[in-house]
């Protein structure tokens, strides 16, 4: 019962937030309040029992986060123990001369037991304590906490810019992108936190030293002025309490010191300490075997203590030759079986004939692993998340890709391809991770050059040690299977208009039937063939325009058809009603919206060639394409260069020739209708091509 309410009373703390304020509250109350040695008894016991949990937190962890309040509780653990310094100090000085027990039985034990009773042994002890903690753990750890702190926030850019490529390759989600940019901001947190809490531990170190004299002078002083007790009496007993409450205090520090610097020692892994340790150091039966070998030698020399030497090499070599033995077990089994017989050649049939791929990923031989989920492959689940968030983006259910291995490519080249044709291919190395300089960088990196096949951009695949200082430098870091699915993205992204066929349209037609019967009963095929709507839907896939309002397309369709059935004329009026949604995903929510114009007097040449244009061939002097074609691309690269987009506005006949004209030749432009920009938004002409440009 007793129990259940003390549990009660602690839930009722952490309820109401008042655990923290009552235990500082606690902690500068043993500074001023007299405590009894029983209560200090108690509570240097808390405090060695603390040192210990945290301890063992740091060890059992599998990555620093996981103890991300661990600098706090540094903090609170080393005011404890200097509040228990002052309120053991002041027990010592008032209560010393009655002998060792006066100020607890946990000072007496390690003043007596633990050096002998002999203050000039317990003088040493403590010496040699105190070295280890602040000249070797502490200054170590503070050392480690300030470059991982430093690293760590000049890492910061590159880790951002390298989840922002996940999330726009589909591999993570939005909330998984939140998840982690969050982890990134904690481990900065966390790391310029130890930092700071590094200097508690190293100014504990040195309080424990002041502490040590001043005790032993003013106990000397007081035992011999006050007490009257004899030099050599005086000597011995406050030194020996001195040394007790000093060897207290250190060895919980020692354990906190080194929590400390395991802590900001290791490395992320889902591994916790033992495991890591176990499973690098003696992974490898050799190195226990050249040790045990080694071992044997020297156990076999004269003089040297043969028993010892040749026991501990007896018992590695039996466990080298026992780790040798399991892996060699590990290795048969994991062998692959035999061959199947050959089956029995039957006659073909059509079941023989393979339909082609719609989209399709063929792989060299050493970049099959990477499909393999049994050999923890990733690069099929980051297919999944393109295809779904290409379908969410572009409104249709983008293909399944068929993956498969062909020998005839190079052993690290992949291949795209579309319908059985090859739309892109190139090379990555699958152990290594690819370092894409985006354009400002600090430093060079060692790795074997090579190029981003997505933007062309130059690049270094470098080990996956390197990734970091990679991160650190500017670079932006993915592994070779992002750079396939962010490839794949492009080109599914490029080539989506090849993709929707009569099928899929009949899907979202079926889709909209649902919700709206009438309209598509009423479009198709009363008025409007299916071959058309899919025409149309393709043309607006053809210029990156998205077709998930499929009602406002149908509708538009609905009432333009009974008087064109041209899809370029409708695909037309569809992009004059989806205008608003094209200017945002061109400029977003900017109220002004910069634009590029022709010149009338080129407008005009242009509609007369329209006008004259026979089998849709638009007779244009190939002079003044060129010229037209390099002013163009000249504004562009101006309005790309400023970081605003590069928009072509033109009258509404001439837009669906200049989209073909400048479709290839760039990429970054998008030309605009005068009936796409809604009323509302204003538009600002920062430059305007003629004729003679």
């Amino acid at each position: 019962m007793n129990q259940q309410a003390v549990l009660t009373n602690m839930r009722n703390l952490q309820r109401y937030g008042l655990g923290a304020p009552l235990l500082l509250l606690l902690i500068l109350a043993m500074m001023v309040l007299p405590l009894p040695p029983f209560i200090l008894d108690m509570l240097f016991t808390f405090n060695i029992s603390l040192a210990l949990v945290v301890l063992m937190a740091v060890v059992y962890s599998k990555r620093p986060l996981d103890l991300s309040a661990f600098p706090t509780v540094l903090l609170i653990a080393t005011l404890m123990r200097l509040a228990l310094n002052v309120a053991s100090t002041r027990v010592v000085l008032l209560q010393g001369h009655t002998g060792t027990d006066a100020a607890g039985q946990v000072i007496k034990a390690f003043g007596e037991f633990v050096v002998g009773g002999d203050y000039t042994v317990g003088i040493v002890v403590f010496a040699i304590l105190t070295i280890i903690n602040f000249v070797v753990i502490t200054k170590g750890a503070s050392r480690i906490s300030e470059v991982s702190a430093r690293f760590t926030l000049d890492a910061m850019p590159g880790k951002q810019m390298a989840i922002d490529a996940d999330l726009n390759a589909g591999i993570i989600t939005q909330d998984e992108a939140k998840k982690r940019r969050r982890e990134v901001a904690e481990e900065a947190d966390f790391y310029g936190a130890m930092d700071g809490a590094s200097k508690f531990v190293r100014g504990d170190a040195i309080a424990g030293i002041l502490i040590l004299f001043i005790n032993v002078i003013g106990g000397f002083a007081i035992g011999t002025l006050e007490h009257s007790l004899a030099v050599g009496d005086a000597a011995r007993l406050y030194t020996l309490l001195t040394i007790g409450d000093g060897l207290v205090a250190q060895i919980p520090a020692l354990v906190l010191s080194t929590g400390s610097a395991i802590m900001v020692a290791r490395v992320s892994t889902t591994q916790d300490m033992s495991e890591q340790i176990l499973g690098q150091l003696f992974a490898d039966p050799r190195t226990i075997g050249v040790a045990a070998g080694i071992l044997g030698l020297l156990g076999l020399i004269p003089g040297m203590p043969n028993v010892a030497f040749l026991l501990i090499g007896t018992l590695a070599g039996a466990a080298a030759w026992s780790l040798h033995k399991r892996q060699q077990a590990a290795q048969v089994k994991a062998a692959a079986p035999p061959p199947a017989p050959r089956p029995e050649v039957k006659e073909i049939g059509w079941e023989d004939v393979a339909p082609v791929d719609i989209i399709g990923l063929e792989v060299g031989y050493r970049l099959i692993p990477m499909v393999d989920r049994a050999q923890g492959g990733q690069l099929l689940n980051r297919l999944k998340g393109v295809r779904k968030k290409l379908s969410h983006e572009l409104g249709f259910l983008i293909p399944a890709v068929h993956i498969r291995d062909n020998l005839d490519l190079k052993p690290n080249g992949y291949r795209i391809t579309l319908m059985g044709a090859t739309v892109a291919q190139a090379e990555v190395i699958p152990d290594r991770e690819l370092a894409i300089n985006p354009g400002q960088v600090f430093g060079t990196l060692k790795g074997t050059p090579g190029r981003d096949p997505v933007f062309g951009l130059d690049a270094v695949w470098v080990d996956g040690a390197q990734r970091d200082q990679a991160q650190s430098l500017g670079y932006t870091v993915v592994d070779a299977s992002t750079v396939i699915a962010t490839h794949v993205s492009q080109i599914l992204q490029e080539h989506a208009h090849e993709l929707l066929g009569h099928d899929e349209t009949q899907q979202l037609l079926n889709r909209l039937a649902q919700g709206s019967p009438k309209l598509v009963e009423d479009l198709v095929p009363k008025v409007l063939p299916l071959g058309a709507v899919v025409k149309v839907l393709q043309n607006l896939l053809r210029e990156s325009v998205s077709i998930r309002d499929m009602r406002t397309i149908v509708e538009v369709l609905a009432e333009h058809a009974h008087r064109s059935q041209d899809p370029v004329a409708l695909t037309g009026a569809v992009r004059s009603a989806l205008g608003r949604s094209i200017i945002q995903k061109i400029n977003g929510l900017e109220a002004e919206l910069p634009v590029i114009t022709l010149d009338p007097a080129l407008e005009q040449i242009l509609q007369q060639s329209i006008r004259g244009a026979a089998d849709g061939v638009v007779p244009v002097e190939p002079g003044l394409a060129s010229r037209m074609l390099r002013a163009l691309k000249e504004s562009a690269e101006r309005q790309e260069a400023i970081g605003q987009p590069a928009v072509l506005l033109v009258p509404d006949g001439l837009r669906e020739f200049l989209a073909r004209f400048v479709r290839h030749s760039i990429k970054a432009l998008h030309v605009l209708a005068f009936g796409e920009v809604p009323d509302d938004k204003q538009v600002k002409i920062v430059a305007s091509v003629g004729r003679a440009d």
